[in-house]
């Protein structure tokens, strides 16, 4: 036995123990695929704010990357991570979600590392049956795949359009954040066949949800567990640029007693998401002693709010907010509709792919007094 095998089964165990690992058969893809040939190496924060690379061959990086972690494994030229291998816990849990047969075809959408390729392709028996598809990180996954004897039909595209040369897929599995299911997965999709995607309408704001085929319609239920997976990126598209906050001096004043923290709730942030301008986006603010005393918000028209996290005596926190938009009352209504909703979970929420392609999120009954268009 090698020196991965070990860690590999532990981790397995872990994950079974946690009840993220039911099914026998993953029990076994997860034991068999060597995780650290598909990730040699990855990115860890330095002391002085940069990265520094990790082998996976031994020591600290081998215990790493069979631990149930996320590992960035790409950073561009500013420094900004952008690709990662998902905790292994989060994989299996998908996967088994996904309830994908022996025989059926998979379109997994984002490549990257080629890892969760590999636990497919183990799981199929054979690479026959998964298409996956990246706008990078095509050949190298491609090479590293075919050293351990798996042949899976990966692409270089654009995501959103799906992989449309193979269709149709009994399922199809996104492992990149996405702002609402697009049409051509939609289409490329088998009568009674699923999708299971990351619905992020904005930073952090959504999660995992499952959804089967009926018809010319989709639907079904969001994860009840919080799940979270890089946007996906399109290689026609230019890189935006973060706009700057308004310096106008139109201020507005006022205080709030909800949590200043708003993305912590995630069904609060998703909801209050659904009003917010593009790129809007959340961070805080550090006083002298380094310790952090304002939450920031900025958005895309150049609006700003920024939010006390200290409470006065009274438990009011006070808001100064500025720009087009006053995000922190946009906040503050997603705050008031989860209260009216009755302060629901995620497991409480629903989404509806309608034929004219419509997208519409919904509270416990699809006629019922809560749903939201997304954007």
């Amino acid at each position: 036995m090698t020196d991965w095998e070990p860690r590999a089964i532990a981790l397995a165990d872990e994950l079974a123990a946690a009840g993220k690992l039911t099914d026998e058969r993953w029990r076994k893809a997860l034991t068999s695929v060597p995780r650290h040939v598909l990730v040699p190496e990855y990115f860890q924060p330095d002391q002085e704010g940069g990265w520094r690379r990790v082998s996976t061959s031994a020591g600290e990086g081998l215990d790493a990357v069979y631990s149930n972690k996320s590992l960035i494994t790409d950073v561009d030229e500013r420094g900004h991570a952008v690709s990662s291998s998902s905790m292994p816990g989060l994989m299996v849990r998908m996967l088994e979600l996904l309830e994908i047969g022996r025989f059926h075809r998979v379109l997994e959408i984002g490549t990257g590392t080629g890892y969760n390729a590999a636990l497919i392709t183990e799981y199929l028996g054979n690479g026959n049956n998964l298409f996956s598809v990246d706008i990078d990180y095509i050949d190298t996954a491609q090479e590293r795949l075919a050293s351990l004897g798996y042949h899976p039909t990966l692409r270089k595209a654009d995501g959103v359009d799906g992989l449309p040369d193979w269709a149709p897929y009994d399922r199809i599995l996104a492992t990149v954040a996405v702002p609402r299911i697009p049409a051509a997965w939609v289409a490329q999709l088998n009568d009674g066949g699923r999708i299971l995607a990351d619905i992020k309408v904005a930073v952090s704001a959504g999660n995992l949800v499952l959804l089967r085929k009926n018809g010319d319609t989709l639907s079904g239920r969001f994860d009840g567990r919080y799940a979270a997976f890089m946007a996906m990126r399109h290689p026609d598209r230019a890189q935006q640029r973060p706009s700057q906050p308004a310096t106008s001096g139109n201020e507005e004043h006022s205080t709030t007693h909800y949590e200043p923290m708003a993305w912590e709730n995630t069904v609060v942030w998703f909801l209050a998401a659904l009003q917010f301008p593009e790129g809007t986006t959340y961070g805080m603010q550090l006083d002298s002693d380094h310790q952090p005393s304002k939450a920031t918000f900025s958005s895309g028209d150049g609006s700003w709010a920024r939010v006390d996290i200290k409470a006065d005596a009274n438990g009011e926190r006070l808001v100064v907010q500025s720009g087009p938009t006053s995000l922190w009352d946009v906040i503050s209504d997603g705050y008031r509709q989860w209260e009216e909703a009755g302060r629901p979970t995620w497991d409480r929420f629903y989404l509806t792919v309608k034929p004219d392609g419509e997208q519409v999120v919904w509270l416990d009954d699809p006629e019922g007094e809560f749903s939201w268009l997304l954007p």
